[in-house]
């Protein structure tokens, strides 16, 4: 059954809720802007701000010299290690020698190698003890590093002290920025939402509803985008808090209006079914037939049983017949289907 909606009239309505559409994506930019620039009315924090450089900066410093110190000491001791083995491997082939020498002359047993003994074992000593300060270069480079990693350990227990107080500090300047920037934000939203229940109760249905529900839809995008996901959260007591008033507010507002449509119908379906008929505006009749709902009670009927002319939950007549060709018709309708008699 046609909801009896002119085709022309269809489309207008579909360009109009274009327009709102378009409207509410225009406010919706300007308010994004507006609100994307609320957070620079607030200084831009960060831990340095609640650092106390005072006692922070010549420890930094001393862990700057200090990590320089400790690369110069690790390119030493890489040269050191190298001239160490290149002085071990000196004295092993020297020792390898030496020791060959020995055997051979402990075979020939002669006297007069006495001296040069002597000074071969002067030479093997004179390695050694070049070895040994090779040794001595690489234990005070790595004493260096062991006092150095010790400092450093020092310096970073006093450092990561003072970055968790000013982290403390931090985080709650931060949370009462936030919640400032949060209490600008509900400032904006709030008379929007206001001016949006308004017009929803007063001019949803006048001449530029187009315009109305535009401003509708802004509200309720500015509400759950920009305000609702930003709510503080001081252990979810707020977030909480506001569900709860929210739907509190929301059921309440359900029940009492659904109260009073059930009261508004006995009232209206105790009335004389003519006066119900009249009361019935022709394109909300028509809408409800559509549906397969009864136009007074709104109750379901089954329009397709020829048999139903009456409604029998409320008794309104749903189909009667034309005065000039008794054919049976829509009793809402102005025009006989059949033969175009008015009724």
């Amino acid at each position: 059954m046609s909801k009896g909606v002119r085709l022309s009239e269809k489309w207008f309505n579909r360009a109009l809720w274009m327009v709102a559409i378009i409207f509410a994506w225009f406010l919706t930019g300007l308010g994004q802007n507006v609100i994307g620039d609320l957070p620079r009315v607030e200084t831009s924090y960060t831990t340095e701000h609640f650092v106390n450089h005072r006692k922070i900066d010549p420890l930094r410093t001393e862990l700057k010299v200090l990590a320089r110190q400790r690369q110069t000491l690790a390119d030493q001791l890489e040269q050191v290690n190298l001239q160490l083995l290149i002085r071990q491997k000196d004295y092993q082939a020297a020792r390898s020698l030496f020791d060959n020498w020995v055997a051979t002359r402990d075979v020939t047993k002669q006297e007069e190698q006495d001296e040069e003994l002597v000074s071969r074992t002067r030479a093997l000593d004179t390695l050694k003890v070049l070895e040994r300060d090779s040794e001595k270069a690489v234990e005070d480079i790595q004493q260096k590093q062991t006092d150095i990693s010790q400092r450093e350990t020092q310096l970073d227990t006093q450092v990561y002290a003072l970055e968790d107080d000013a982290r403390e500090r931090f985080d709650e300047a931060y949370q009462s920025q936030a919640t400032r920037v949060f209490l600008y934000r509900l400032l904006l939203t709030l008379p929007l939402l206001a001016l949006a229940a308004w017009l929803f109760a007063n001019k949803r249905k006048s001449q530029y509803w187009p315009f109305v529900w535009g401003f509708i839809l802004f509200a309720l995008l500015a509400f759950f985008v920009e305000l609702v996901p930003y709510l503080p959260d001081y252990g979810g007591y707020i977030r909480y808090l506001v569900g709860i008033i929210v739907t509190v507010a929301g059921g309440r507002y359900a029940i009492v209006a659904l109260q009073n449509y059930l009261e508004q119908q006995k009232s209206t379906e105790a009335q004389p079914e003519f006066k119900r008929r009249e009361e019935l505006s022709y394109d909300t009749a028509l809408a409800r037939l559509a549906k397969g709902i009864c136009p007074g009670c709104e109750r379901s009927v089954d329009l397709k049983n020829e048999q139903n002319d009456f409604c029998n939950h409320c008794g309104i007549c749903l189909h009667n017949y034309c005065v000039a060709c008794h054919s049976r018709k829509n009793a809402f309708a102005k025009f006989c289907h059949k033969c175009g008699t008015a009724t």
